[in-house]
């Protein structure tokens, strides 16, 4: 009872949620690893084929729809506050 007591307070909430999101997208990563990348092989009958000379698969990995998507738009973080204080009026 204690140790609930010592972390279960409203101060730690924004580190647990924090860590829940880093661990999130961890798991996100693993799972787009094994599922989608052209060089991890779980089945057995893809491992037997040894090296394969596949670029069009490993584009696809490479090139995936977040790249794609963040490639049309500007290299900022918010580039409304960036343009208030860098354009002259």
């Amino acid at each position: 009872m204690a140790t609930a007591n010592r972390w279960l307070k409203p101060e730690v909430y924004p580190l647990f949620a924090s860590v829940g999101v880093a661990v999130g997208i961890c798991a996100m990563q693993l799972v787009r690893n094994i599922t989608t990348n052209p060089e991890v092989r779980v089945i057995k009958e893809r491992r037997a084929a040894g090296v394969l000379d596949n670029f069009e698969e490993g584009e696809k990995y490479a090139e995936h729809g977040l790249r794609k998507f963040l490639r049309t738009r500007p290299p900022q973080i918010m580039p409304s506050i960036n343009k208030f204080f860098s354009d002259p009026n």
